[in-house]
């Protein structure tokens, strides 16, 4: 048993709360969109309860894992289906095609919330209970730390693994480390293991992790290559006014992602002041990309709900970069895709739109930094076959 206070209490906690942030991405998602259509007042019950009966049932779960992983063979079986699961996290989402529409009842949203959460959470429960090894006490301090940092920032914890893929890395490695020490502790080796083999308390979590890594980066590769034969899909208004697959043009085709940062509109500040410097008159693009929902949301909101919900985050994330250029008398068209890879999907979108120049920013770290760190820029930079030009 792991005592308070000690350095193995601290890194299982640290385990414990790193699980559950990069396997609980998409909960604010569901909420808003299972509330989106009721009135305001019942908005907030819907947004209370549902998510207080979604941590009651998570914790009563997660309990519950913990007590059967005590038995002979569980762990082995969960460390196997942790392994699973640590992969998948290295994968491209698929994109959700929507199910049936939501009831516009209160209970209906409350319903929705709490099933969805079910479905989703069953990864979430795996983990934690693998890294609380058996200490209840550990696994309520761990709880009670992520859920509400799950719940109140999940939008931005999103953003920031989008913009910095290595967390998920990082967090899929993680996974793989778990699963080995869980792995090593069944009740069925684990006297084998520290009589003969003590060695493999070291071995069997590095290996899990060096695994996950190395084979989910594998697949995620053969992922991406199958994605890149398919033409993005446009979501909402913006794919009304979107233009047909490339033509000859006279004009100098820009593309600016924005994410509605700071960041994001110095570059398009750059595009303004930049405008006079060509001999051809410029034809911006806004690309907005969004996060791809969790697969499984698909059964529990309409599509239509789905592409919705996209849609305004796009147009909002959008808005003052219109504002910008409309300003400025730039004209622009305005594009919200959707995809779990940014980088990916910005160099994709300029293949298919016959792009001439990408303009984006950094957020003034160094070359190596951004190397490490996984940025979108620096993804953009390895995947474009058109001039990048970085603002910082």
């Amino acid at each position: 048993m792991i005592e308070f206070g000690t350095p193995a209490f601290w890194v299982a906690l640290i385990q414990i709360i790193g699980a559950d942030i990069v396997l609980s991405g998409d909960n604010a998602v569901v909420i808003a969109l299972a509330t989106r259509s009721l009135p305001p007042q019942q908005q907030r019950l819907a947004i209370f309860w549902g998510t207080f009966a979604a941590v009651a049932m998570r914790v009563t779960l997660t309990v519950v894992a913990v007590a059967l992983l005590k038995l002979p063979v569980l762990k082995l079986v969960g460390a196997l289906l942790l392994l699973w699961i640590a992969v998948q996290l290295l994968l491209p989402e698929e994109e959700s095609e929507g199910g049936s529409a939501v009831g516009g009842s209160l209970a209906a949203a409350i319903r929705t919330i709490l099933m969805a959460d079910l479905v989703m959470s069953v990864d979430n429960v795996i983990a934690i209970a693998a890294a609380a090894k058996g200490n209840f006490v550990l696994l309520m301090i761990g709880l009670a730390v992520s859920i509400p940092l799950v719940i109140f920032t999940s939008t931005f914890l999103l953003k920031l693994m989008e913009r910095y893929p290595v967390i998920i890395t990082v967090g899929a490695a993680l996974l793989g480390w778990v699963a080995g020490e869980m792995a090593v502790t069944d009740p069925l080796v684990a006297d084998a293991v520290k009589a003969n083999a003590s060695w493999l308390h070291t071995a069997a979590p590095a290996a899990g992790a060096l695994l996950v890594v190395a084979v989910g980066k594998w697949l995620a590769a053969r992922a991406v290559t199958t994605e890149e034969a398919r033409p993005l899909a446009e979501i909402g208004a913006a794919a009304d006014t979107a233009p047909a697959p490339p033509k000859e043009s006279a004009m100098h085709k820009i593309l600016l992602p924005v994410d509605g940062s700071p960041a994001s509109l110095r570059a398009v500040d750059a595009a303004i002041a930049m405008r006079d410097w060509f001999r051809t008159p410029i034809e911006v693009h806004l690309l907005n990309v969004q996060h791809v929902l969790h697969q499984d949301v698909g059964q529990f909101v309409a599509a239509e709900d789905v592409h919705g919900y996209q849609q305004e985050q796009g147009e909002r994330e959008l808005a003052e970069a219109k504002d910008r250029l409309d300003a400025a008398g730039v004209s622009y068209r305005p594009h919200v895709v959707t995809g779990d890879l940014p980088a990916e999907v910005i160099a994709h979108f300029a293949r298919e739109h016959g792009i001439a120049q990408i303009l984006m920013s950094t957020h003034g770290r160094s070359a190596l930094a951004d190397a490490l760190l996984g940025s979108v820029a620096h993804g953009v930079l390895q995947r474009a076959a058109v001039p990048l030009t970085l603002i910082r």
